[in-house]
């Protein structure tokens, strides 16, 4: 008789080798087939929703690891909301608008583009951003996200447009919106202006320069004996090609300033940091003859050095001791502190720069001269006229275009502006975001600091596609139609036909009938040429996707971005919604990090250090991709190398064979008939069970915290080491030889089907795959996909402290029999643990405990048999269990030929001789 025949052996078709990258678009045919998607957005219909409103990724190019990131992180949380049993419909969405765009469709047309009308141009952009659309969603899916994939929003659409529309004139009933010249970042190469959050902060040399300023008035009374040598006051700056629109100079007057004489002039600097100034200048050999007072030189006035004018003095808080002299070169056309003092002293807003970064032809001595050349031609003419003190170079953080890469300048023109003043924009929205919860707590800090200082919110762009700013101006005397009930009626085209109506109709086809200038009463107008901000663009996405999608509700409960959005996406979208609504657009935001090389450098195609999804994919699969976001602790940059793949696929492959094995032994079970009641299990599948209940303790409350790194380490441990270091260790004997019918068999496939249908569940929202490849293959009635399933409930009856406090103290012991048992192999004397007898020298503490479980110590040690004694052994202590010793000897009896055990009972029965008394009842049972 062949007694492996005779085994409980596991028998699946769940495969060992997963093979994901050919199996998962296998699952996702299936998903479709299913129309998966669809019945997710009906799942858990009329329950309380939990609404992730997706921030719009940029559709210009195949995604990065940033996306796939942000998108699996996105997908974990609303697949487990689901799960929680909340009514989730998820929209995905992408910004179309912009510049890179723009760039894109021009080098791809070329001289093309002369002959085309802007509608036409806008068209080509329009299709262009289609197919990145496209090809993104595929992208996406492809990672397993599941989403209205058929319907998202686009912030290109007529709908979108029109709301964008509608947004703008909703600030401008509030009389938000307004036209000014104000100092803003300006891109030369890209001839437009920026937003915040389009500016990049890079390494830059700059000049650095002292420059004295003579004083021009009479000396107040107090310098009255300082007329025997010309008195400056030394300014500093980065900026030399500045210097020809500078207007004045700013003192704080809560700062003392002194007079050094240099043996030919005398200089004003502040007290605070005149050493600095000597040591740069040279001027060790300098005295103080003077101190200065700020306020009594309120409104006097130094010369201009280069041009026959002056520069008022002026007093202003802004100025510091951090750098420079305390003396404050003050251009107000290129500097936001400079502007606002300019204008309370009555300054003009002076900008000698045109669009393209040169000097406007009308400037003496520097015009038409690029400001790349600037700043080299402005320090030689001020070392001529004997102003320059000193030239150095200084690498510092400078401001750069996000999408050329080049230094901007800051330079003053006229844009349409959202104030952050009026109607207290600034105040109601940091009164707002005290009310929003902030993953991690930092990000309030950070985006609160940049609402409190950030100026007025600059919305116009100089370019073509995007949606027009809907405003007006009288031909006759210029005056701005900025009037809400107009902009609407215009919004209201859009949604018809598109932005595009506003530039193929003319201004009278777009205006309500009989619309008048209400400065001069003047019946014609021109159109305004600008376009919209693409941050004011996705930033009303809570109006025109959460507010008017049936499914969906605003505020969304949370937006989830990378930490750079603090200055982007949450900012414009918490900027526009209070400005309109006063309240935030979100109820919680979470953060992730960057993703950085191997070595913790920002991947770049220039360095050669960039892992693209795809790459991942087809090697390891996308499963491996999301194990890896939710091993990682987001929060942080994040590292990603082929270390770090591997160790995640390792780790992927050891939780895919424990499933396999729970799987394989429930070939035929089943949970309706074959089932026992808790009551019946044996203690061993109790503490298994005990254990599980923690997991899913564990688990959930890492899902509702968003704490996925915590939730991979506990699925990954209870794998590797509560099942298949020691519960599936010890239970293989007693699931392979135990009778089909007895209830040490039932009571374990009881305990392995709750174990792999609560991990399946448990590990769904993650392995979205694998999960669902589990599921399929899991005995009984259920959802046809496990994502249309709920979590498992905390089954706290389940849960048994003192028993998992005793499997602690007998697990120290198992483990110090394990190291000897395998110093026994070592030597010899054993080949594998069955042939082997332990006895134990135990100390008084555990001796009733072993006593108590001594019949299933064999088991538990996976040994043939165990023995107490109280002789004293003559081998080592154990250094983990004080006053405990072991000793491995030969196996009492012969081999089973069934079990494998050995056993003096082997050969006492003469139908089964070969056998042990254990097995032949278990043949006699069935």
């Amino acid at each position: 008789m062949d007694y492996k025949d005779t085994l409980n052996l596991p028998v699946t078709d769940f495969p060992m080798r997963a093979n994901l990258p050919v199996r998962e678009p296998e699952i996702l045919a299936q998903w479709q087939q299913a129309d998966l998607n669809r019945q997710l957005e009906e799942a858990n219909s009329g329950k309380q929703k939990f609404i992730l409103h997706d921030g719009p990724p940029y559709a210009n190019g195949h995604i990065h690891m940033g996306h796939a990131l942000n998108k699996v992180l996105k997908d974990i949380i609303v697949k487990s909301k689901r799960m929680e049993g909340f009514h989730t419909p998820y929209v995905p969405g992408w910004d179309c608008h912009g510049l890179p765009i723009e760039l894109m469709v021009d080098k791809k047309l070329g001289k093309k583009k002369r002959e085309m009308s802007k509608t036409e141009f806008r068209r080509e952009c329009r299709e262009y951003a289609k197919v990145w659309v496209a090809t993104q969603s595929e992208e996406f899916q492809r990672l397993g996200i599941f989403g209205n994939w058929a319907d998202p929003y686009l912030t290109m659409t007529t709908g979108y447009e029109a709301t964008t529309a509608r947004e703008l004139a909703r600030l401008a009933e509030r009389g938000s919106l307004f036209k000014g010249k104000k100092p803003i970042h300006w891109c030369a190469s890209c001839v437009t202006a920026l937003a915040e959050a389009e500016v990049e902060y890079a390494d830059h040399s700059s000049p650095s320069i002292y420059v004295k300023f003579p004083y021009a008035d009479a000396l107040p009374k107090s310098l009255a004996q300082l007329t025997d040598k010309p008195l400056s006051f030394v300014i500093w700056t980065t900026t030399p090609w500045t210097i020809p629109a500078n207007l004045g100079i700013s003192l704080n007057p809560e700062l003392p300033y002194v007079v050094i004489d240099t043996g030919t002039d005398y200089l004003v600097v502040a007290e605070g940091l005149r050493e600095k100034v000597e040591a740069a200048l040279g001027l060790e050999g300098a005295r103080v003859v003077a101190p200065l007072d700020a306020a009594e030189f309120d409104q006097k006035n130094c010369r201009h050095p280069l041009y026959q004018r002056n520069s008022l003095i002026m007093l202003g808080d802004h100025v510091t001791l951090e750098a420079g002299t305390g003396c404050v070169h003050t251009a107000p056309g290129h500097g936001h502190d400079d502007y606002v003092i300019g204008l309370k002293y009555g300054l003009e807003i002076y900008n000698p720069v045109d669009d393209y970064g040169r000097y406007r032809e009308e400037l003496g001595l520097f015009g038409g001269m690029k400001l790349t050349e600037a700043n080299r031609a402005v320090n030689d003419k001020l070392l001529d006229v004997g102003a320059l003190l000193h030239e150095s170079d200084l690498s510092h953080s400078y401001p750069h275009c996000w999408r050329c890469k080049k230094p901007v300048i800051f330079r003053a023109t006229e844009q349409w502006f959202i104030s952050m003043e009026h109607n207290n924009l600034r105040h109601k929205a940091l009164a707002a975001i005290e009310q929003v919860e902030w993953i991690p707590a930092w990000g309030r800090d950070r985006i609160y600091n940049m609402i409190e200082a950030r100026p007025d919110w600059c919305v116009s762009r100089q370019r073509s596609w995007g949606v027009p700013i809907t405003i007006m101006y009288c031909e006759k005397c210029g005056e701005a139609l900025n009037d809400g009930a107009i902009m609407h009626h215009i919004a209201d085209q859009f949604d018809e036909a598109g932005s595009d109506v506003w530039f193929e109709k003319d201004a009278a086809e777009l205006l309500p009938a009989d619309t008048r200038c209400p400065a001069c009463n003047h019946d014609r107008f021109t159109k305004e040429t600008d376009i919209l901000d693409v941050w004011f663009d996705s930033g009303v996405s809570h109006a025109a996707v959460c507010e008017l999608r049936d499914e969906l509700h605003s505020p969304a409960d949370l937006y989830l971005e990378g930490s750079d959005q603090h200055r982007g996406w949450f900012h414009s979208s918490l900027l526009e919604s209070v400005g309109t609504r006063d309240c935030a657009p979100y109820k919680a935001v979470l953060t992730h990090g960057f993703v950085l090389d191997k070595a913790g450098r920002p991947m770049s195609k220039s360095m050669g250090n960039v892992i693209a999804p795809d790459e991942i994919i087809k090697k390891y699969g996308a499963e491996i991709l999301r194990l890896w976001v939710a091993a990682t602790d987001y929060r942080d940059d994040i590292r990603l190398g082929d270390e770090t793949l591997q160790r995640l696929s390792d780790a992927y492959r050891r939780i895919r064979n424990t499933a396999r094995y729970l799987l394989g032994n429930l070939n035929n079970f089943n949970p309706a008939a074959d089932q026992v009641d808790s009551s019946q299990l044996l203690e061993l599948d109790r503490w298994a069970l005990s254990r599980l209940v923690r997991l899913t303790q564990r688990v959930r409350q890492a899902y509702e915290r968003y704490e996925f790194h915590t939730l991979y380490h506990a699925v990954h441990n209870f794998c590797s080491i509560d099942l298949s270091a020691f519960y599936l260790d010890i239970l293989k004997d007693r699931l392979y030889a135990s009778a089909p019918s007895s209830i040490e068999y039932r009571s374990a496939r009881t305990t392995l089907y709750r174990i792999v249908e609560t991990l399946t569940r448990l590990i769904a929202p993650v392995l979205s795959f694998t999960a669902d490849e589990i599921w399929q293959r899991l005995p009984g009635e259920r959802p046809v996909s496990v994502h249309l399933a709920s979590f498992p409930e905390v089954a706290t009856a389940d849960l048994d402290d003192a028993l998992e406090a005793t499997y602690e103290r007998l697990l120290k012991v198992r483990n110090e029999v394990s190291r000897q048992l395998e110093k026994a192999r070592t030597e010899k004397l054993i080949g594998q643990s069955l042939e082997a007898k332990v006895v134990l020298q135990v100390p008084a503490e555990y001796r009733e405990l072993l006593s108590q479980y001594l019949p299933l110590l064999p088991a538990y040690f996976i040994v043939s048999q165990v023995a107490l004694t109280h002789d004293t052994l003559e081998v080592e202590a154990s250094p983990q269990v004080p006053g405990l010793k072991v000793q491995v000897v030969a196996a009492e009896g012969s081999k089973c030929e069934r079990c494998w055990n050995y056993a003096t009972s082997v050969g006492d029965h003469a139908e089964h001789p070969s056998l042990c008394s254990r097995c032949v009842a278990a043949l006699a049972a069935e």
